[in-house]
């Protein structure tokens, strides 16, 4: 049976929230009507678009609470909403918890960063604009009135809502876990601006599921409900698909960045190699040990200068040659499912310490950043990507990570690819 189950009111947001999941390397499908359902019994994740967005409340209601007793009991349980809550949103989410097990509560957290949607101080934004002041305001059939996401969700349930603000997120997975369990509300409102927070929102939900049994339904435009299902260990997370080995050897303050990003949604870990630490073997050994503790992503990264320190252009010179070494090493010892270079000069000499002929290109997954495959050599159809180390915004290295992901587990179970 399937793990997740999205419930969405449209059919273009279901499909990219469905879109997402497939890129987080689950087997996603999704359908329009509950008379298609049948269709999806091998899927990892399903998602159903009822199409309740312009419909009266009550008529939204009875669909909602059809659907989810169509699929009982999945592991994750998601109410896709729009990302300027139009449409039912507290009617079809007070539907969702009347049909779902008792005690379950609703994360609210409509945040989505990379498309300008935050929440702060429990108001939703739209590219830090108020929700009532953009033109959601002014739409001809669901017209948004308010900017809080309380008040939006009061119009339709009676249910106790209370909310997560700012700096309780910002304070990490620990102040937040404090404060759902502290807050006795059956609809918790989550501020986030940012990826990470989506990320805290997440890993904090996961431990008080595991302290206390607590069952959550994820209310969100997309990607909050991704990262909850990574973090309650749903999809490649928990079917332990063989690592992605990440080569960073570009040490501008964009790679940086980007490197955190990965660090933080996709729980990536890096061994970081100083200038005077330009060893293969030994570079190679510390990745090793990392790989014990299991985990989607490990690598390398260079030390980024400091702000008022310079780059020796000599020991910058042999960074590409020792990194490619230490990528050479790991991948005769150990099974990776895929690798990924970031750095035009880490791209050419690792596929040159690997043996291989060329690369076979299949996507461009964002301008300038490709993946495919190596041809030729001992690791022939390895799936790759690069990346310039310039290229790209602070999502970039995620998007190519999470294609790289989505193309081994696919891989891993014979799926087309």
């Amino acid at each position: 049976m399937p793990q997740v189950f999205v419930i969405g009111d449209d059919l273009t947001g279901s499909n990219a929230t469905g879109a997402r999941f497939a890129r987080a390397g689950l087997r996603t499908i999704a359908v329009s009507g509950l008379d298609r359902l049948s269709c999806t019994t091998e899927a990892d994740v399903v998602v159903l678009n009822v199409g309740t967005r312009q419909c009266a409340a009550d008529r939204a209601r009875a669909i909602v609470r059809e659907a989810v007793r169509a699929l009982p009991d999945p592991a994750l349980l998601a109410k896709r909403v729009d990302t300027t809550l139009r449409g039912n949103v507290g009617a079809e989410v007070d539907a969702l918890l009347d049909e779902a097990a008792p005690g379950t509560r609703a994360l609210v957290v409509p945040a989505f960063p990379e498309a300008g949607r935050t929440t702060v101080g429990g108001l939703h934004l739209v590219d830090g604009v108020p929700l009532a002041e953009t033109p959601a305001a002014r739409d001809p059939l669901t017209p948004v009135g308010c900017s809080r996401v309380a008040t939006v969700l009061r119009l339709g349930t009676r249910r106790s809502i209370a909310e997560v603000p700012l700096d309780v997120v910002e304070a990490g997975v620990a102040a937040v876990v404090r404060e759902l369990v502290a807050a006795d509300a059956q609809l918790l409102v989550c501020d986030a601006t940012s990826n990470r927070h989506l990320g805290v929102i997440a890993e904090a939900a996961a431990r008080v599921r595991a302290a206390d049994g607590t069952r959550w339904v994820s209310v969100d435009s997309g990607p909050f409900a991704v990262q909850l299902a990574t973090a309650l260990g749903i999809g490649s997370a928990a079917r332990a698909d063989p690592p992605v080995l990440a080569v960073v050897g570009s040490i501008t303050e964009t790679t940086r960045d980007q490197v955190l990003e990965l660090e933080q949604l996709l729980g990536a870990r890096f061994v970081d190699v100083a200038p005077d630490g330009l060893d293969a073997s030994a570079i190679a050994s510390r990745v090793s040990e990392l790989l014990r503790s299991g985990g989607r992503v490990v690598g390398i990264r260079t030390s980024v200068p400091g702000r008022h320190e310079r780059a020796d252009p000599a020991l910058a010179a042999r960074i590409p040659g020792v990194l490619a070494e230490a990528a050479a090493r790991l991948l005769a010892e150990h099974r990776f499912g895929g690798l990924y270079a970031t750095g035009g000069d880490i791209a050419e000499a690792t596929t040159a310490a690997l043996a291989s002929d060329g690369f076979a290109i299949e996507a461009e997954v964002l301008p300038l950043a490709v993946a495919g495959r190596l041809v030729g050599g001992p690791h022939d159809g390895l799936p790759f990507a690069t990346k310039g180390g310039l290229i790209g915004d602070r999502a970039a290295a995620v998007a190519c990570l999470e294609h790289l992901i989505g193309v081994i587990a696919r891989q891993e179970r014979g799926m087309p690819l």
